[in-house]
């Protein structure tokens, strides 16, 4: 029963999360069009150029210690001492506001090297722009994790959509304004990396006033008696306050031990966060470089390299959902590693890796079947729809990934998901050279499907070894295949009927308007027949689908009323 709860509570704050992901992803994507359309493709070229880069140094500040924070925010509530949780929040946003503000100082300072090093000075202003938001963004993501560590995902979700409305708001009036000026393309582009600015401190604000609530409820009375009682408990029995085993009591930390504890612990996290990037550089160092060699220009082979990225939106969207659910099972883990044991653990990782598996392969799957008609409601044409199948196939591996990642961090093992990382990366170096001078941009997509497979199979079979997991093959691939088979017969005949369908009343298939109807009709078919599958076969169950709030039990009962929910 407990198990159960912790369970429902697990994929209650995934359906909180991962709603909040989706939207921020939806506001974050199409700030981009008005960017472009406004102030024009020097503005855009600016901002696209200074935007990645600002990324890393944000993933250098604040990658690793709000993981760190909520896992041990995490392990101290299980030991009955959220005193100590809420100190490791007070030193952790010190340290963040102390590594923030250095970092900001430096890439204010050394904005025109930066800019010497890229080649065009013209991103002088932006980088400067850009580097205010470290004085705010870093702080704002350690309050999310202490938040993660309670499992309170509210917050963290609120803040999230917040930042992005504020951000594409405040760049397209700044926007606006600045060409109502007359403003130069350098000042334009510094005004809409200003977005990322305020995005950042309405962020912090709404983390804030949270975390205001929150120290309010902990001054009452009852909620002071309560951890008084519980460290007097904890002082004199010396031992876990489950009375189980599974780690021994830790004694109080010195703040000096703290800071170093979360050092320890966020540093290899922040690596294998900068492994990701480092898979995107390996594409910009290597492919357009590659497709000169075979005859194009400059010109064209950026041109190439751009059609190329189509597929690359529509892929962050699924990592992104689970980069951001992923930040549920490390305090998760770290609490089921208390308190339940080893079972506990299987449990969750099971959990963890069945349902982000499926998720990763119906992604993969259904863009892949559906490539032509996206590829022409988003962009126009169907140019390099055979390298956007290719890139699909990333969303299988990234996903998986990514939450294999989380676990092993939430059980302690923060170096290894680096380490995988960084052999993909090199894996997709080689990969690129022996496979786009004869495949083009397809070899390059599929590389990528490569690597990141490879890199969520060395995080898997390193968390199998950990855990003691035994997956039945039938759980892992036969059933999946079965509901990923059935799912995309039903995405590609309901995508061939639409188009047979709009050619008899003479709309051609390949307008852009015909191939929005083609591909939402093609995606719901596809979903719906991923529901009915998954229950039919046993890989989605009546206690996950009733966990999910206000839609997971309205589903239950229809599924019931189907005769497919086991």
């Amino acid at each position: 029963m407990k198990q159960s709860s912790t369970g429902s509570r697990l994929l209650q704050g995934a359906f909180v999360l991962g709603f909040a992901a989706i939207i921020s992803k939806i506001i974050g994507a199409f700030q981009k069009i008005p960017l472009q359309n406004l102030g024009g493709d020097g503005v855009f070229g600016i901002y696209n150029t200074v935007y990645p880069f600002y990324m890393l140094i944000i993933t250098i500040a604040a990658a690793g210690l709000p993981v760190a924070v909520s896992k041990f925010v995490a392990e101290q509530n299980a030991l009955g001492r959220p005193e100590e949780g809420r100190r490791v929040i007070r030193l952790s946003s010190m340290l963040l506001g102390g590594i923030g503000l250095a970092l900001a100082l430096l890439m204010y300072i050394g904005a025109p090297l930066i800019g010497d090093l890229i080649g065009n000075g013209s991103v002088v202003p932006s980088i400067r722009a850009a580097s205010m938001a470290l004085l705010f963004v870093p702080v704002m993501t350690g309050l999310r994790g202490y938040f993660q560590g309670l499992q309170q995902m509210v917050p963290t979700a609120v803040s999230q959509v917040v930042e992005q409305l504020v951000r594409v708001t405040v760049m397209i009036v700044l926007l606006l304004w600045l060409m109502g000026r007359d403003a130069s393309m350098e000042t334009i582009a510094a005004g809409a990396m200003l977005g990322s600015v305020a995005g950042g401190i309405a962020g912090l604000v709404a983390m804030l006033g949270y975390m205001y609530r929150h120290r309010r409820k902990y001054r009452e009375p009852s909620a002071v008696k309560i951890d008084a009682e519980a460290a007097e408990q904890m002082e004199q029995t010396k031992e876990h306050p489950s009375g189980g085993s599974s780690l021994p009591f830790v004694e109080r930390r010195s703040n000096r031990e703290w800071i170093r504890t979360l050092l320890i612990y966020a540093i290899p996290v922040c690596l294998g966060s900068l492994a990701v990037p480092l898979m995107n550089l390996v594409d910009t160092f290597t492919v357009p470089r590659l497709l000169r060699r075979e005859g194009l220009d400059e010109l064209q082979s950026m041109v190439s390299f751009g059609v190329y990225n189509r597929g690359l939106p529509l892929v962050q969207l699924v990592t992104m959902l689970a980069t951001s659910l992923s930040v549920l099972f490390i305090p998760a883990m770290a609490e089921a590693r208390l308190k339940g044991g080893p079972e506990a653990v299987r449990q969750q990782a099971g959990l963890a890796l069945r349902w982000f598996w499926l998720i990763g392969l119906a992604a993969s799957a259904g863009l892949a079947v559906l490539a032509e008609p996206i590829n022409r409601m988003l962009y126009g044409d169907a140019a390099g729809t055979e390298a956007l199948r290719y890139m699909a196939l990333m969303a299988a591996g990234s996903t998986v990934s990514i939450i294999a990642a989380a676990l092993l961090q939430g059980l302690g093992a923060v170096r290894a998901p680096a380490f995988s990382m960084l052999a993909a990366a090199g894996v997709k170096a080689l990969l690129n050279v022996l496979l786009v001078p004869t495949l083009g941009i397809s070899g390059a997509a599929l590389a990528g499907a490569v690597a990141y497979m490879l890199a969520a199979g060395l995080n898997v079979a390193l968390l199998a070894r950990l855990t003691a997991m035994r997956p039945a093959p039938g759980a892992v691939l036969a059933k999946p295949a079965l509901v990923i088979a059935a799912m995309s017969l039903a995405a590609a005949g309901t995508a061939w009927a639409a188009e047979a369908a709009l050619g008899g009343i003479g709309i051609a298939a390949d307008r852009r308007l015909a191939a929005v109807g083609v591909s939402l009709l093609g995606v719901a078919a596809g979903s719906a027949v991923f529901v009915l599958a998954a229950a039919r076969t046993g890989l989605l169950t009546a206690a996950e689908l009733a966990a999910v709030p206000k839609l997971g039990p309205l589903l239950a009962k229809l599924l019931r009323r189907l005769r497919v929910l086991r």
